[in-house]
């Protein structure tokens, strides 16, 4: 599954991206301030400098950058190594859409699923601000419960958003998502982060609409590693937390066959949302966000090629 890929981004230091000392910071702002610094030291020490980058200025080469950015014209003047720095693509409107439903509250280490969307949605808002896009928001379960439309002027609204949002009632996809896609009056591009419990097909039927509207849509299917793996051990009873139903397992007979269908499931999702043009990643919520954040850095620049 994708969630297993390492992330192409070396050298990031990992340390200021990794949920457990996320968890400790209390400031939203201060979070999503020291992901993105943190996250683009590292991409500026990668190779991937410039990717979905536009050029921006020049500085000395230092030992140990990439000599690929060298700009040879200018050293042919200058007789000096100079390297190119880049900053991001034109502006655009940047919509974060986040999934408060009940099963967004489960976790079983430092964060649960809403938290670790919280951070990423909160470090991509402050991102996209600092490169000049507009910013809004939506939040929904069954309905739309938060709706900030993009501007420049809203970061601060969206931070104080996500800060106090919490999950509570069970989720749907469909109809809140028709609701948003119609309170969006102009093409941009839309991050949605969910656990995406319903099936398959009514997944794309409720998010392919989007598409369908002329965004640029990037889904982060977000999961729990116990979601994932499945590593309980001893018989239990489960509940449902969308809807309350108590189910009660022996691990190890059903560990092999809920690994297979969790697996089913996210590459029929992986299908469908590739069949429409529609950028799937799946997250570990216990991972840190790097892979996350160039993936996103990833998907917008394959956008800006197809505009």
């Amino acid at each position: 599954m994708a969630v297993r890929e390492r992330s192409s981004v070396q050298g990031a230091n990992t340390q200021f991206l990794d949920p457990v000392v996320l968890s400790r910071i209390g400031n939203l702002e201060l979070l999503a301030r020291t992901v993105v610094d943190g996250f683009l030291q590292g991409l500026h020490r990668s190779p991937h400098l410039g990717m979905s980058l536009d050029f921006a200025e020049h500085r000395e080469y230092m030992g140990g950058d990439d000599i690929r950015l060298i700009d040879w014209r200018l050293f042919a003047r200058t007789d000096r190594f100079y390297i190119k720095l880049f900053e991001a693509e034109t502006a655009a409107d940047f919509m974060v859409v986040l999934d408060i439903s009940k099963s967004m509250s489960f976790g079983t280490h430092s964060v649960t699923k809403l938290d670790y969307a919280r951070y990423l949605g909160s470090a991509l808002a402050y991102f996209s601000q600092k490169q000049k896009d507009r910013v809004g928001l939506a939040t929904f379960d069954h309905e739309v419960v938060e709706f900030i439309p993009p501007s420049t002027r809203h970061l601060q609204r969206i931070l104080h958003t996500l800060s106090r949002a919490e999950p509570g009632r069970p989720g749907t996809l469909r109809d809140p998502l028709m609701r948003i896609g119609e309170n969006l009056h102009h093409r941009g591009i839309i991050l949605l982060l969910s656990d995406f419990y319903e099936e398959p097909q009514a997944v794309i039927d409720s998010v392919r609409h989007l598409r369908a509207r002329g965004h640029d849509v990037i889904v982060f299917h977000l999961l729990d590693p116990a979601e994932l793996e499945f590593t309980y051990d001893s018989a239990a009873s489960f509940r449902d937390l969308e809807s309350a139903t108590m189910i009660p397992i022996v691990p190890d007979e059903l560990a092999v066959e809920y690994r297979k269908l969790i697996g089913e499931h996210t590459q029929e999702l992986d299908r469908l949302f590739t069949g429409s043009r529609i950028d799937y990643t799946v997250l570990d919520t216990s991972k840190p966000l790097d892979y996350a954040l160039f993936r996103y850095l990833s998907s917008r620049e394959k956008m800006s090629r197809v505009r």
